[in-house]
């Protein structure tokens, strides 16, 4: 009775450990048959602007705008892809947003700018883990993001209600060939070298979700159109005597009291480069095949 009864548990066991075998086996061929090919979406955030303007300040304080953006990912494995993308970011700031106790000279510099950034970019995404949606256990990973691109971005400031373009003005001298030859009108287009990282989620098979920052290191230091010196005498008085828009953008410190801007002074910061960063949210839709399992 006792070898019989061994015989029936034998069996029991070998028929579970045969089943499971086989379904193992059919989920392996499955997730092999599954080809994730890739991904396009979008996304919308906001958009950061670090340079001359917020030099100092915590990043919470940078008064953050609207950012969005469109994107392809073609996913070489489960870990690695490139992406190619299209963003727009609205970014700007004011020497207003400084306390005097923080920095005072600052604050009575009071130039602002605002500029509309239309970037394309290419990078390389790599997968902390294996990401495979349609799959529980593989439906999550960390990613870093690293790439380069270019973008076009135009200062401007509002005087009077009435908006200019920095650019055209040249408020550090860049459109006055006699008193400063040396000094050339900056492009309107710059590089960039974006620095990601971010999460994302398959909510199925079909739909992801995700978060990512990515902070841009660029080619330019005038994105907020400071950066050298003041040069007052590149804007000569109108012929009925009043100051020129370009000499009242150029140095705004007279709305605070004696203006300090006088020629030669520093303006800006024109040993480091500006930057601007996004963080957004979004959702994409995967490209997917199937390919016949390998027995």
């Amino acid at each position: 009775m006792f070898t019989h009864l061994t015989k029936v548990m034998f069996k029991k066991v070998l028929a579970i450990l045969i089943i499971s075998f086989i379904s193992l086996t059919s989920r392996a061929q499955l997730m092999e048959a599954f080809v994730h090919e890739g991904e396009f979406g979008v996304s919308v955030g906001v958009g950061h602007y670090l340079g001359d303007l917020t030099a100092g300040m915590k990043l919470f304080n940078t008064k953050p705008k609207f950012a969005g953006g469109i994107f392809f990912r073609k996913q070489f494995n489960n870990y690695v892809g490139i992406k190619v993308a299209a963003n727009y970011a609205f970014v700007g700031y004011s020497d207003k947003y400084i306390s005097y106790k923080d920095n005072f000279t600052q604050k009575k510099r009071n130039l602002s700018f605002n500029s509309n950034i239309w970037e394309f970019s290419i990078s390389g995404d790599f997968n902390f883990f294996r990401f495979q949606p349609g799959f529980d256990e593989f439906r999550f990973t960390p990613y870093v993001s690293l790439g380069i691109g270019a973008f076009a971005y135009d200062p401007y400031a509002y005087l009077y209600g009435e908006k200019y373009n920095l650019r055209s003005i040249g408020t550090e001298g860049q459109q006055d060939k006699v008193n400063y030859p040396n000094l050339k009108p900056y492009g309107t287009m710059a590089i960039c070298f974006p620095i990601g990282f971010g999460m994302k989620y398959s909510i199925n098979e079909k739909i992801n979700v995700f978060a990512e920052t990515v902070f841009r290191f660029t080619t330019t230091d005038y994105l907020d159109d400071v950066s050298g010196n003041y040069a007052p005498d590149a804007f000569p008085v109108n012929p009925n005597g009043l100051p020129s828009v370009g000499f009242l953008l150029q140095d705004r410190s007279y709305e605070w009291g004696v203006p300090f801007g006088i020629k030669g002074r520093q303006r800006g910061n024109s040993k480091q480069n500006d930057a601007y960063l996004t963080t957004q949210v979004g959702v994409s839709f995967n490209l997917s095949s199937y390919r016949c399992p390998k027995y």
